[in-house]
């Protein structure tokens, strides 16, 4: 044994620095290889950018694939890459690239959540809503659930699954996404509709009611309970819904004054609903309250009629002007008409560029918003 301790001592003086000598090199060549590999990516990587920048998408996307192969285990590159495929419209493409991030077991947990998100919305584009319900669906409990919720509400006013629409709105509501309550009441509205198609007028009834208790100012179940009482040939109480409307909105209510005022002549209230609708009138003159209150009152139609040219003078008022007997004009009818078409036709008197939509009065060879020359038709809008 005393023989071998100067050689063991020579082995150890002569390994240790053999063995160091050995890590370094292997260091060196490794780094060296990174390195190479390094260089080699991002080169590709800002190659796409840069072709991406100058819209030439279909280099960019070769240069990206050149990326991803050189480092396939980057995730950034296949997100670029994915998304540069739905954007053109590629998305069975896209969905490849997506469903291969997933099925990586290295991929975090963040980057899990992004492509589900990235893979629902290729389906949602491609127009696979089953698959793209199913996708967002997998996203409850992730970053991305309330985008996955809000889609999920456009998959359902789409599919127009009512009831789960007011799921989906409910649990957005509870999360604290925003306040849907018009949007439910549409969705029951709906739900309304569909019930008296069938036949079931009580639970169109509860439905509309559900939709006023859950927004108050909507004007819609109101619209929808007036209709439905006058079909039921209860025109008093239909009558007290349209009071209602117009106190909660009057722009609806004088755009459906004419159903308002055939409930009136069947509830025999044509003196209350005349001066409703008079008042209306003073305040705002229209079309629409003028044609109803002909119904309740023709004798005063007339008047009514040229008041309107005076203060609106549309094209819709000088048609009735025209479509009334010739005898019942007073002297100004002829001159109130002309200035009213002359009105709605000078929007229509104008040349438009084809190229950038340019108008301008007159015609010119050279279009003063982009430039372009001959791009003046000959003819005016009207006349096109």
């Amino acid at each position: 044994m005393e023989l071998d301790s100067p050689w063991l001592l020579i082995s150890l003086l002569v390994a240790l620095p053999a063995a160091f000598l050995l890590g370094w090199l292997a260091s060196r060549i490794d780094l060296r290889q990174w390195r190479r590999a390094d260089r080699q990516a991002p080169k590709a990587y800002f190659k796409g950018l840069n072709l991406l920048l100058n819209e030439q998408t279909d280099k960019a996307i070769d240069a990206f694939i050149e990326a991803v192969q050189h480092d396939p285990e980057t995730s950034e590159l296949h997100f670029a890459l994915g998304n540069l495929f739905r954007r053109r419209g590629e998305f069975e493409r896209a969905v490849r690239v997506h469903q291969h991030l997933l099925q990586r077991a290295d991929l975090s947990a963040g980057d899990r959540e992004r492509a589900q998100h990235a893979l629902a919305q290729d389906f949602m584009k491609a127009g696979l809503f089953d698959r793209a319900e199913a996708a967002f669906r997998a996203l409850d409990g992730s970053p991305f659930e309330t985008e996955a919720r809000l889609a999920l509400l456009s998959l359902a006013e789409r599919s127009r699954d009512w009831a789960a629409a007011v799921d989906v709105a409910l649990l957005l509501e509870k999360a604290g996404a925003a306040s849907f309550a018009t949007r439910i009441a549409h969705y029951r509205c709906e739900q309304a509709l569909e019930a008296e198609q069938r036949g079931d007028t009580r639970s169109a009834s509860e439905l509309l009611a559900q939709a006023l208790a859950v927004a108050p100012q909507a004007a819609r179940p109101l619209v929808q309970r007036a209709q439905q009482l006058t079909r039921m040939g209860e025109p008093n109480a239909a009558m007290a819904a349209w009071s209602e409307l117009s106190q909660r909105d009057p722009a609806s209510f004088v755009r459906l004054a004419s159903e308002y005022a055939d409930c009136a002549l069947a509830a025999r209230r044509t003196d209350a609903a005349t001066q409703t609708l008079a008042g209306l009138f003073a305040l705002q003159p229209g079309i629409d309250l003028l044609r109803a209150m002909a119904k309740l009152d023709s004798a005063g139609a007339m008047p009514r009629l040229m008041d309107l040219l005076r203060e609106q003078p549309s094209l819709s008022a000088a048609i009735e002007l025209l479509d009334a007997p010739r005898q019942t004009w007073p002297e100004s009818a002829h001159q109130s008409a002309r200035d009213a078409m002359a009105r709605a036709a000078r929007p229509l008197q104008r040349y438009r560029c084809a190229a950038c939509g340019f108008e301008a009065q007159r015609h010119f060879w050279q279009c003063p918003g982009c430039l372009g020359w001959d791009s003046f038709p000959q003819q005016r809008m009207e006349e096109l």
